[in-house]
Parts: C-alpha cells; structure tokens; sequence
C-alpha cells in the first residue's frame, strides 16, 4: 500500500485527511497520463450521497478537463456500475467518490482501470508522486485542447438494464425487504427488483448527505432483521455505502453474511456446471464451518489475504468464477469484474427460486462456529507478531484446537494492530485461547495500555 492509496483507494476524513487538493491534482494526473499521444482521454465519474461527495466530483472534473480530457457524470451511482460502464463503454478509467461503509464525513476515491479492475499500483504509485511534487509540473490544457463535462445518467440506466436482463425469472409474489443504507443503492436497487415483479419493501433510501450508513445497511443489519419480521418478507438484502457488498436476511430474519452466499451461490453453481474450477475463493477470515460445509459439497476453496482485491487478483489469475468475502464483497466474474450488491441479490434470488427453496434451507448444511476476534493495540506489530513466545502460544492453540476449530493471528494492514482470531465450537473455548494469546502479548511488553 502507498501513502495515500490503500486496498481501496485513497480514503479519509473530507477535507482533513483527503481534501480538494488531492481530488484536484488527481483529475490532474489521469487527465494528462491518458492523454499522452494523440487521443482525448474519456474518464467516467460515479458518486454516493455523502454531502462532500459533490464536492470531490466538481474537483476531480475540474483537474481532468484541465489536463483535456472529457469527463462523463454517472451523478449518484454504485461502484460496481462504474466498473461495468468503464469495461463495456471503452473508457480509459473510472473513478467512484465513495468511502463505502464509513460514515458520512470520509469520503473516498477509487480508480478503476479500463478492464473495470481496480487501478494498477504502479499507476497509483504516480499519482502519490504527483500529489507530493516528486515530479515536473503537468502542462494546462490550452483553447480546443481543454476537455469537458457531461451528463452520462444513460450509463447507469444501460447498468439497470443490464442487471435487470441477468434475472433467470420473475420475481413475481415473492416479498423483498432492500436496505439501500441511504447511500448509492437508492437510485437503482428499487428500480431492478420492482421492474422483476417483486412486491418490494424499500428502507433507508432518503438519503440526505449526512446519513448514509447511519444506523442502516450491512454494518447494521439489525434493522433489516427486525423489518423482515416484523413484515413478514419472504427474503432481505441489506447494501453499504457504495453497494458493492450485501448481507441477506433469511425468512426467519437470520443473517446470511457473504459466507452462508458464497455457500448458498456455489452449491447452486455446481450443481449447474457453472462453478469454474469446482473453486470458490475466500479470504482468511471466513468461517471453519463454510469450509466444513464444503468439504461435505465436494467443493473447494483457496484462501486468501483480507480484501476483496486479492480475492478479485486469485480469481482472475487462476480463472475461477466466485469468491468473497464474510463481509458481504461477493464477486461473479463471468458477470462483474468486482463484488457487486445488486448483483449478489439476484443470484441469490435465482439460487432460491430455481431451487423453489427458501434462503434459510438453502444454508441449512452450514453450522457456523463462534468468533471472537480481539484488536490489540501493539508498540511494533511485526516484533509482536514475530516474538517467539507468542507464536509458541499461537501454536499450543492450534494443537489444542485440532480439526475442531482454528486461531489465525495477524498484523492489521492500516493500525498498529495485532488481530486475534478463534473459531471453536463453544463461543467459552474461543475466549478461553484468544485471552491466552493476549496474555502472552502483555507479558511480553508488546501491548500499548
């Protein structure tokens, strides 16, 4: 990760830690990379609702068209959107001004390639550069050579029709609660289910600038549990910021996290031939009882790092069709090149009604084992994670645990943190092993109190 870009884009409090200057001089950047040669570049520029996300839109546009190339407005849209017109609509990038599940007052700023992949670091790399001075100052566009500005609302609506034309069936009589979160689901999510004949029951989709993920969506899916009762809805789905991931809820309001799809969708897959590889690809943080359940599918998995990136960076290397997160980041790839909520709510959709199964009999196989995960406050994360004496307690866990569960202790990518995490049958053995770890790590001097 670079000084500004992380594993999603440049992120930070609105005009504290990510400010004008920045969004300024990174339309600046990618107006003139593109453009070297003799084509204008064309950049395509989707938003959420956060208040300061006009803000950033009106600064990227004006640093593009400075540096010539013609910037085309999708307005209020969901990542996944801006990947697919980027991809499908030959555009030489993409940028998203969200900062997904966060509150209102970070925004953020994601750069899509022209595969509808997120931005090659090296590329990222440049624009650190640019923004710190480290390198010659980037000419102005000048008379006919200054880019412009226009609405491209018609590349979020192709985006509808696109998702509304992978539906297998109508949706028609089945009850469907969407949690839009306030945020970028708003402006499409009611559209495709209702144009599918669902009855639907659309929640927090007012957004008002300062609202989005307040209380709502898939970081608190609390609400859609209690609406999905209380209404008596055959199914829920509850979207982020962005939309780029979705947690369900189940007709008994059970939550059905990335996970319980990625077993629900892969099981389906296979038994249709579609599961590429018989692989569906997870991160290190999904639960032991997914992979116990699909040891009993006859379906396997790859692990890897935390974040949707090398979830997306194995599939597209090895050619495998689905992978996710617990989180909710749930990635199709014949149909998407990044984790796309909408898009998870109709496969799950197609999975129950193809199968005539309700979602909570679909992942009825799957017993999850409890979680605690600790983040402990450490001096130097590395020379925690390293101590020997931790890793000898690391490892008389693991002993202790054998195939009954599992202990992965990790280095945050972004915080002085050391993660704990213990799956067991008990949620008492998993506190029992992770305050064992922990104790070592106070013992040690490695806490910061």
């Amino acid at each position: 990760m670079g000084k500004y870009f992380g594993t999603d884009g440049f992120r930070g409090e609105a005009n504290v830690t990510l400010t004008v200057e920045h969004a300024y001089k990174v339309g600046r950047y990618l107006g003139w990379y593109f453009g070297q040669g003799s084509k204008r570049p064309k950049v395509v520029i989707g938003k959420d609702t956060r208040r300061s996300s006009y803000m950033f839109e009106n600064a990227l546009i004006a640093g593009l068209t400075a540096s010539g190339a013609n910037a085309y407005m999708l307005h209020v849209t969901t990542t996944p959107s801006v990947a697919h017109v980027v991809r499908t609509e030959e555009f030489d990038c993409g940028i998203m001004i969200s900062a997904s599940h966060n509150p209102y007052y970070d925004n953020g700023i994601k750069i899509i390639n022209s595969k509808g992949h997120k931005m090659e670091a090296e590329v990222e790399d440049k624009i650190e550069a640019y923004i710190d001075g480290e390198m010659e100052e980037i000419p102005f566009a000048t008379k006919r050579d200054i880019g412009n500005a226009r609405d491209y609302a018609i590349g979020r609506n192709r985006y509808i029709g696109y998702l509304i034309s992978l539906a297998t069936r109508s949706f028609k009589g089945v009850k469907v609660g969407l949690d839009c979160s306030n945020g970028s689901a708003s402006n499409i999510a009611e559209s495709v289910f209702d144009a599918l004949g669902a009855e639907t029951y659309v929640l927090n989709n007012e957004p008002d600038g300062t609202n989005i993920n307040t209380n709502c969506g898939s970081t608190h899916i609390e609400i859609l549990q209690g609406y999905v009762k209380e209404n008596h809805l055959d199914v829920g789905f509850a979207y982020d910021g962005d939309a780029d991931r979705c947690i369900a809820v189940d007709e008994n309001g059970a939550v059905i996290d990335g996970d319980l799809i990625l077993y629900a969708c892969g099981k389906y897959m296979k038994a249709h031939g579609d599961l590429n590889n018989n692989t569906v690809v997870t991160t290190v943080m999904s639960n032991l009882g997914l992979y116990k359940a699909f040891d009993e599918a006859g379906i396997q998995y790859e692990k890897t790092d935390v974040g949707d990136k090398y979830v997306n960076e194995n599939m597209v290397k090895n050619g495998h069709g689905l992978g996710g997160e617990q989180s909710g980041h749930i990635i199709f790839n014949k149909f998407a090149t990044t984790g796309d909520g909408i898009l998870t709510s109709l496969k799950t959709m197609e999975a129950m009604l193809e199968q005539k199964k309700t979602l909570g009999q679909l992942v009825e196989p799957v017993t999850i084992y409890p979680q605690i995960l600790e983040n402990v406050r450490v001096n130097d994360k590395k020379t925690a994670q390293n101590d020997k004496d931790v890793q000898a307690a690391v490892a008389k866990v693991e002993k202790t645990l054998g195939s009954d569960g599992r202990i992965l202790v990790r280095e945050s990518g972004t915080e002085p943190l050391i993660r704990v995490m213990v799956e067991a049958k008990t949620h008492e053995i998993c506190r029992e092993h992770v305050d064992a770890v922990v104790k070592v790590l106070r013992e040690k001097g490695h806490v910061l109190d």
